[in-house]
């Protein structure tokens, strides 16, 4: 009796020391996967694309929300040069309305305008910020070279052919209810699409809102908002996402809604949930082709 009790104990204890390295490799594990940052490559096609901008790299950055990998960011500006993009999208959330802490989101984006020309449309934490806050990195972002678009559009140029790039302000700059926010923003879109029939790409934070970006006839837009889920699990995906709640459809990569394609950005930082889980940090990039 005694030798069988001592085996039932010795095979407890190796349960339990099992069972604690299995917990010790998760907690590392996943504290390793918040700062280990990826590089997601994206192709898009369109028949509508000029020629001249087949082979075009659009590095997206999204959801920085004041963090830091590498010295001074250095690992998300390691992760752009690389690409060799020709253009950087930042869309919303490069600051934490929690902590308002403007300069470590102007100081990677004075090293990105390095780099590429780089657009910024805000997202719901910027809409949060005092006016006094938002006006200061606005201004400080524009400063750095950086170009700020609030329901604007320019056009990108290459050899003789031009394409069209959007910027639109987050609901949370829009007064009413979230219906009537809903339609300014179909009504902004729709404005500044209606000048001509160039190929156009939209930055816009939240990717809930795909049906409206698709009956506006954007062609490729790019979101973030998400956070891929922010905890991903096999063959389910994201877990949960703000603006669409549990198991979001519209979670991270590529999705596509009649002639518009949507690029979503897990992004790089947390908010309100401190951790991701199996949801590494990423930079987008993504290549335009013509079919």
């Amino acid at each position: 009796m005694k030798r069988k009790t001592g085996r039932r104990r010795s095979k407890r204890h190796r349960v339990a020391a099992f069972l604690s390295l299995a917990v010790l490799a998760t907690v590392l594990w996943t504290l390793w996967g918040n700062t280990a940052l990826t590089r997601s490559d994206v192709s898009v096609s369109s028949q509508r694309l000029p020629h001249e901008f087949d082979g075009f790299v659009i590095a997206q950055i999204s959801d920085l929300h004041d963090a830091v990998l590498g010295e001074e960011n250095g690992d998300v500006v390691k992760t752009v040069l690389a690409a060799k993009p020709d253009l950087i999208v930042l869309t919303g959330d490069m600051v934490d309305a929690r902590r308002g802490d403007i300069a470590r989101s102007v100081s990677l984006i004075a090293k990105l305008v390095q780099i590429a020309p780089t657009y910024y449309v805000n997202g719901n934490h910027e809409a949060a910020l005092t006016w006094n806050e938002y006006h200061s990195f606005t201004k400080a972002m524009k400063e750095a070279g950086a170009r700020v678009l609030e329901d604007e559009c320019v056009y990108l140029s290459r050899g003789n052919a031009s394409i069209r790039l959007i910027g639109l302000n987050d609901l949370g700059f829009i007064k009413g209810s979230v219906s009537e926010k809903i339609g300014t923003l179909e009504t902004s879109l729709g404005n500044l699409m209606q000048w001509d029939d160039c190929f156009t790409l939209v930055l816009a934070h939240r990717p809930e809102l795909i049906e409206s970006y698709a009956a506006c006839g954007a062609d490729v837009v790019f979101c973030g908002h998400a956070h891929g889920g922010q905890v991903r699990l096999p063959l389910l995906g994201g877990v949960y996402s703000p603006g669409q709640g549990f198991f979001p459809k519209y979670d991270a990569g590529l999705f596509i809604s009649g002639a518009t394609q949507m690029v979503v950005s897990r992004g790089i930082g947390n908010s309100n949930f401190p951790l991701r889980f199996n949801n590494r940090p990423e930079v987008v990039i993504v290549t335009l082709k013509t079919r």
